[in-house]
């Protein structure tokens, strides 16, 4: 009896110090250190800075949309390397009810010349195709009118227009699909009015004697070379080129014909200046040129070197085009030049990059401008005259807000220097 006393009390003082042990370590406190407890400080965006003006934008443009009558279309914004806005609208084709969405593409028509202006600067960068590189080197049987001319011809003045040609030299036969390569033969027949490199004048075709030229160097297809160079690094998931590829995808958009009182009927689909794919011949969502922007206008981008940049930036030539041309731009516009596959306007003292584009039912627009760090592309598939505003209209909207915050930010410096 006394050894079951003398247990039990052995036991009761091992569960009273058990108990105690772990009341002890649950109320010790955990030497955590107070940093880890911080929560991290918000990432700022700087899109606010822009906010009010792009709902502005948003507005003007969704009733500049609906008063045209237009099927589909798309836009996007891009600020300091960020999406800003994107918008899409309408359909792909009357009739439907199949909606425009963000990766929904288009034909790009003209605004290849961009695309392929950025390919050629990323090309030139790394030593791959120069933009000094003679065409007559990688065509066999290369000619022109003037023979001297054809062996003096590089790649910059294929891309600048500078050719010497007289503009839009054999359009007529790119539209009647002979292939390039036949074009090419007639060159020779082409009267030239200047020397190469002289004066401005607007091609497709010898533009297009890029893919030629820079598969022959790299032994890569235009294509393989947009892909790996401009689509996949730059994210441009949705873009393609040529003809077959626009077709096969069901995402695409329709092209359309006003056919009076803003009404439009769906056209079939056309492969009229596919041949001349550097020129004409890249689709593209607005995702896509919303990615595309974003890197442009973003001076850490990892995709684009400040070379490149340079490159598109830097105008080769003046650009004298008919009155009409910049009409909706206002008296803004002080000179009109050409770089690398970009018109580069200055605008209300500042520099802006801008290409616009169309083909049978398409119209497609771009333009950044570096000093802002802003970005912006419009797609649409029932093109109206009225659209040529929208991109001035959102340039005068995103000056004056930043000339705004600028004599803010100076009244507000007076004030504390005085203080």
């Amino acid at each position: 009896m006394a050894r079951k006393k003398i247990y039990f009390a052995v036991i009761v003082s091992v569960l009273l110090i058990l108990t105690f042990t772990v009341h002890s370590f649950v109320k010790q406190p955990v030497n955590i250190k107070t940093e880890e407890l911080e929560e991290p400080e918000p990432v700022y965006n700087p899109v606010v800075e822009i906010q009010s003006t792009l709902d502005r934008f948003d507005s003007i443009l969704s009733e500049n949309l609906k008063q045209s009558g237009t099927v589909g279309a798309a836009a996007v914004v891009t600020y300091k390397g960020r999406i800003a806005l994107l918008k899409c609208y309408g359909v792909r084709k009357a009739g439907t009810k199949d909606p425009v969405d963000k990766n929904t593409i288009f034909r790009l028509a003209s605004v290849s010349k961009s695309i392929t202006g950025v390919l050629a600067s990323i090309l030139d960068d790394e030593n791959l195709v120069n933009l000094d590189d003679k065409v007559a080197d990688y065509i066999p049987g290369f000619s022109l009118h003037d023979p001297h001319c054809a062996q003096e011809l590089t790649v910059r003045h294929l891309l600048s227009h500078t050719t010497g040609l007289v503009p839009h030299a054999y359009d007529l036969m790119v539209e009647d699909h002979v292939p390039l390569v036949k074009i090419i033969e007639r060159l020779p027949e082409v009267p030239l009015t200047a020397a190469p490199g002289e004066i401005y004048g607007y091609q497709n075709v010898m533009y297009s004697l890029y893919d030629p030229v820079a598969s022959a160097k790299t032994k890569q297809s235009f294509d393989h070379l947009m892909r790996e160079k401009v689509f996949v690094p730059f994210l441009m998931q949705d873009a393609s080129t040529g003809f077959e590829a626009f077709k096969e995808n069901e995402n695409k958009a329709y092209p359309h014909q006003n056919v009076g009182n803003r009404h439009f009927k769906a056209l079939k689909l056309n492969d009229r200046y596919y041949s001349t794919a550097p020129a004409a011949g890249v689709n593209a969502s607005i995702s896509d040129l919303g990615q595309l922007l974003a890197n442009l206008t973003d001076p850490d981008s990892k995709v684009i070197s400040d070379k490149v940049r340079e490159t598109i930036l830097t105008p080769l030539v003046k650009s004298p085009l008919n009155r009409g041309y910049f009409r909706s731009w206002g008296k803004g516009v002080q000179s009109k030049q050409y770089s690398i596959g970009w018109r580069i306007v200055d605008y209300k003292g500042r520099k802006v990059a801008y290409h616009g584009g169309y083909v049978s039912g398409y119209k497609a627009e771009m333009a950044y401008c570096e000093d802002e760090e802003i970005g912006i592309a419009l797609l649409t598939n029932s093109p109206v005259s009225e659209s040529a505003q929208n991109i001035p209209d959102f340039l005068n909207l995103i000056f004056a807000e930043k000339e705004r915050i600028a004599m803010e930010n100076s009244s507000a410096k007076n004030i504390d220097d005085k203080s």
